[in-house]
């Protein structure tokens, strides 16, 4: 279901507002590489998922059981486990450098971009106390 323009515009505000006043997690929450793995990741670990399953099989068809026991199913099994892990935890490392957002800081879809400076004799606040006061506007202007 699409958003009025209503909700769209206040979308808008709630994002530029966030943009103000924190650009490099706005940046890295809109890049969309949070939980995201990479794509060499991903490759690792279906390699490393198939290696398993192979050792998996194998581990059951060899006659090599010691103490009657599939060690290397076991080890098999392990090699898939650590493969999920990684294909679910494998994203971009802390040091890695996001990618450019679309909204920089000198673009115009910030909150300078809509010509609103802030009024005179307010203070900067914290982002809360914006939304709460625009919030207060609203419902006393209806």
């Amino acid at each position: 279901m699409p958003l009025s323009e209503h909700e769209q515009r206040m979308l808008d505000q709630i994002e530029s507002a966030l943009y103000a006043e924190d650009p490099k997690f706005a940046s890295h929450v809109r890049s969309g590489r949070m939980r995201t793995a990479s794509s060499k990741r991903r490759f690792q670990a279906a390699a490393l998922f198939v290696l398993g399953l192979v050792l998996l099989v194998a581990g059951l068809a060899l006659p090599f059981k010691p103490a009657g026991f599939p060690v290397i199913s076991l080890v098999g099994f392990a090699f898939m486990f650590g493969a999920g892990v990684l294909f679910l935890l494998g994203g971009p490392r802390k040091g890695a450098p996001a990618p450019e957002s679309e909204a920089a800081p000198g673009s115009t879809s910030g909150p300078k971009a809509s010509g609103r400076q802030p009024k005179p004799g307010k203070k900067g606040g914290g982002f809360t106390s914006r939304m709460e006061d625009r919030f207060r506007r609203r419902f006393e202007q209806e």
